[in-house]
């Protein structure tokens, strides 16, 4: 059996263990086939397992389940993580994520449910290999037990990190639920972090070491200890917040790319662009050292993505192709949509003819705001438009905040392909952690420990690969490195996450996002609780959250 043979199995198997209450995942075709009694018998039975946890936590950015592992149906659902933050607008967007932008979220909101139910899935399905490796003796190594309880259990972790960070208090199942259940309780959001790093911690001693020894895409201790510190941040324990982020980066199996490598490390661009080429994300024959665990969507690839894997691309680029003059093109990123745009504060307006120019946020030398990782400069494409050919197309506030057709635009999330420019997806494998958040990390850590020479040192790590001033021990507070986080990991991270884990959500929106600046509070830093599952709880009581 192929490897894609494998993930699709690993698909199937996933949902038919998670079906419980959720029919239209039951296929009886596969239901006799791929019971767990007779697939998680053999240490081949837990690799089908396995891929499945890998496809179905990929999933998270999928939009319409064309092959996928999961149906939100809707623009790519970790928009809703960087709408009413304090980095992008949203404006005249998918109806699917309006009412996260302008707070008038309820219950009953898609991607309320659909986050709830993909974490659950991949929960449930975590579970399950848990349980069914204990009953298991029929192992190829002895070794392997552990491995996929790891790798179980990280997932777990995962799922509950975002469940916690969006629903605070929600219910902590370690076991299979054979029976359908009506009275589940919310366990407190401590309880669960104390879990979530438990989870880790396990995970971390168990997966394996050597990042030179894995497949593309498969975890390591490494990518355990880099979640670790983050939940030990959340958990309020920055000291050993610091000890989780310093063992990988202390390990001597990843560094910060600071020369020019991969596809077009001859062509013109520079280190930070490099970082997201298409092929240059994996760590096996692309030379990424930075990487520490890579989402695997590649294009054409046996187990890669599909159509409606990542919608990256269409949420954070411009519609320029709406624009006469201009035609589709790979170079200008393919297909994009506008579903989110960048604010001024931070990206800055210089050089457009935009009404009052801003600086933004980043240095005159910092490579991440150069030309080749944030477009600003536009040229028609369309050799038909011979008036037009070549001209510049100036970005303005109109082809900015009201068509959304021009802005500057962040190449890290440009994506075409020659074959189909109007394809939907963005078939690149991507970086889910790497180590310049690393040592961001740390320097939360050290901010937490009201270490701040400490925290500029593991800030400058990153600022110095990127051309830009050191920051002084004086500078450094807690908004600098927001600030930072933005520079380095905008579109990457789950803004959202970021905000409420430093306590700064409130207090950011009020001051960045004049949208809705009047009208967030408190209460906002939660989503609801989906309104189906406190109907559906009716043995138990199950508050909703304040606000809703």
């Amino acid at each position: 059996m192929n490897i894609k043979t494998i993930i699709k199995v690993g698909l199937a198997t996933a949902f038919a263990l998670t079906a419980t209450g959720c029919k239209d995942f039951l296929i009886e075709d596969l239901k006799s086939e791929l019971s767990p009694t007779n697939t998680f018998t053999s240490t081949y039975g837990f690799e089908v397992g396995s891929a499945g946890l890998y496809a179905l936590t990929r999933s998270e950015y999928n939009t319409y389940g064309e092959n996928g592992a999961y149906i939100h149906n809707g623009a790519c659902p970790y928009e809703a993580l960087q709408a009413a933050t304090d980095i992008v607008d949203v404006i005249n967007s998918d109806a699917s994520l309006m009412a996260f932008a302008n707070l008038s979220l309820t219950p009953d909101e898609k991607f309320v449910a659909s986050y709830w139910n993909w974490a659950y899935s991949l929960i449930a399905s975590s579970n399950e290999i848990l349980i069914y490796a204990d009953k298991n003796t029929n192992w190829d190594t002895d070794a392997d037990k552990a491995r996929f309880q790891a790798e179980a259990r990280f997932f777990r972790a995962y799922a509950y990190r975002t469940l916690v960070y969006l629903y605070g208090d929600v219910p902590y199942v370690e076991t299979i639920l054979y029976d359908f259940q009506l009275n589940f309780t919310r366990t407190p959001k401590a309880e669960v972090i104390g879990h979530i790093i438990d989870d880790l911690k396990f995970a971390s001693e168990n997966l394996p070491d050597n990042p030179d020894q894995v497949k593309d895409g498969k975890l390591t201790k490494w990518a355990a200890l880099h979640l670790l510190s983050e939940m030990y941040l959340l958990q309020g324990e920055p000291a050993l917040a610091e000890q989780a982020a310093l063992e990988v980066i202390n390990s001597g199996n990843y560094a910060l790319m600071k020369t020019r490598f991969g596809v077009n490390k001859d062509k013109a661009g520079d280190v930070f662009s490099d970082l997201f080429l298409e092929n240059n994300q994996n760590r096996q024959n692309q030379g990424n050292k930075e990487s520490i665990w890579v989402l695997q969507f590649e294009f054409n690839a046996i187990g890669g993505g599909t159509n409606s894997d990542d919608w990256s691309r269409r949420a954070w680029n411009p519609q320029y192709h709406s624009i006469k003059g201009f035609v589709l093109a790979d170079t200008l990123g393919g297909r994009g949509l506008a579903q989110i745009v960048p604010m001024k504060w931070w990206v800055g307006t210089k050089g457009t003819n935009a009404t009052g120019d801003i600086a933004g946020i980043f240095d005159a030398s910092d490579i991440r705001n150069s030309n080749y990782n944030i477009k600003r400069n536009w040229y028609y494409n369309n050799a038909a438009e011979t008036a037009l050919y070549k001209k510049k197309s100036n970005i303005t506030e109109e082809t900015w905040f009201s068509t959304k057709t021009l802005f500057p635009a962040l190449t890290k999330f440009f994506y075409g392909r020659v074959e189909n420019l109007s394809l939907t997806g963005s078939y690149r494998d991507r970086m889910k952690f790497r180590l310049a958040e690393t040592y961001l990390l740390l320097a939360e850590a050290y901010l937490g420990q009201n270490n701040t020479a400490k925290a500029a040192d593991a800030v400058n790590e990153v600022r110095l690969r990127a051309g830009a001033t050191a920051v002084s021990a004086g500078a450094m507070n807690m908004d600098f490195l927001l600030d930072e986080r933005i520079r380095e990991l905008v579109g990457e991270e789950s803004r959202k996450f970021t905000l409420i884990r430093t306590n700064k959500f409130l207090e950011r929106v009020k001051s960045r996002n004049s949208a809705i600046a009047s009208k967030v509070n408190e209460n906002h830093a939660l989503w609801p609780i989906p309104q189906v599952i406190i109907d559906s709880n009716r043995d138990a009581e199950f508050p909703q959250n304040p606000g809703y």
